[in-house]
């Protein structure tokens, strides 16, 4: 099971890092992704990390501000969110990529809890 957790309020131009910690397994063959959903919008894809060569994916919205890593511990991501604007508002679930695009929501299983972040203008 996934566990999401690091979520507050800050303030736009701040940082925040989330992580994903997976208990009674480990990573080493999968790749992990975290999504986003504010209220009244769809689940919105933020950043995947592939476990074996940490090759990254990144959504156009997040580019350049956010960045995902893993732990040396094979259960844990990262995401570090930096510069965030009030439109990053929403929460956060992590998930494991099944297969598919990296892009949408279909492709990952095992979704976790998700933690809120809320960015005040």
């Amino acid at each position: 099971q996934l566990q999401a957790s690091g979520g507050g309020l800050v303030q736009a131009g701040g940082s925040l890092r989330l992580s994903c910690a997976a208990s009674g397994r480990t990573f080493s063959e999968y790749s992990l992704g975290w999504f986003r959903q504010a209220p009244g919008k769809e689940r919105e894809f933020v950043a995947t990390i592939k476990w074996d060569d940490d090759t990254t994916w990144y959504g156009d919205s997040v580019k350049g501000r956010f960045t995902i890593s893993r732990g040396n511990a094979k259960n844990t991501v990262y995401l570090q969110m930096n510069s965030l604007k009030p439109e990053d508002t929403a929460g956060y679930y992590c998930a494991v990529h099944d297969s598919g695009s990296v892009h949408h929501t279909g492709s990952y299983t095992d979704w976790g809890q998700g933690t809120q972040v809320t960015v005040s203008s």
